[in-house]
């Protein structure tokens, strides 16, 4: 005999919504294939979400949630800003779906609201005048946005992955036409220990120091 099913709740729509647009993005959420993931009735929903909108407002805040907020007890605002930005990293490489929709959102809920407000604060708290730390947030979110949809929609995932698409690309590599390209691969790509991923890291520390230079200004 099955295990009785939890009662349906606003948490299970949006957890279940979630798993959805996992496998197919955000154009899979619908209420059908939500009641679907399941198990019930599509009107069953509406007893618990208004509407599909209602979802897609829900899942946008559950993705900020997860995102770790920035703490305002470090000593060095890069510190928090940099943990932040490696959690949101991680989050929306799990939902990168949620990317297009984060921004477009018109009803932001309570965790995207504590979310935004804890960065600004860490910014302000810092010294940064207002109008500097709101490009901060732009850049340091365009920033990790723009790369976790690089990095996801890369055919490489493991050093092992590299070496793999690296060596077949320099068997057609005209050297002589694409020297530098060549030197990129052999000399830096293959060689031990290189890591694409940490690459976030170097970039996220040039931009952090480019702001502490403009922290005071």
């Amino acid at each position: 005999m099955s295990p009785p099913r939890p009662p349906l709740s606003r948490d299970r729509v949006l957890e279940a919504a979630i798993q959805v647009a996992d496998r197919g993005g955000a154009v899979a959420i619908t209420m059908r294939r939500v009641a679907q993931e399941l198990g019930v009735e599509a009107m069953s929903l509406y007893h618990h979400v208004a509407n599909k909108d209602a979802i897609l407002d829900g899942v946008v805040d559950a993705v900020f949630a997860a995102i770790k907020l920035p703490s305002a007890d470090c000593d060095d605002w890069r510190d928090a800003i940099r943990e932040r930005a490696y959690s949101a990293r991680a989050v929306l490489s799990r939902h990168s779906w949620a990317l297009g929709l984060m921004d477009s959102r018109r009803n932001p809920g309570l965790a995207t609201l504590r979310h935004h407000n804890a960065v600004l604060g860490v910014l302000r708290e810092a010294g940064f005048a207002l109008p500097t730390a709101a490009h901060a947030i732009s850049l340091i979110d365009s920033y990790i946005s723009g790369y976790v949809l690089q990095e996801v929609n890369l055919p490489m995932t493991t050093p092992d992955d590299v070496e793999e698409v690296a060596g077949g690309l320099l068997e057609h590599l005209p050297a002589d036409e694409l020297p530098y390209l060549r030197e990129m691969i052999v000399d830096h790509a293959l060689r031990p220990g290189y890591d694409h991923t940490n690459e976030f890291g170097y970039g996220l520390d040039l931009i952090l120091d480019a702001l502490e230079a403009r922290r005071k200004s």
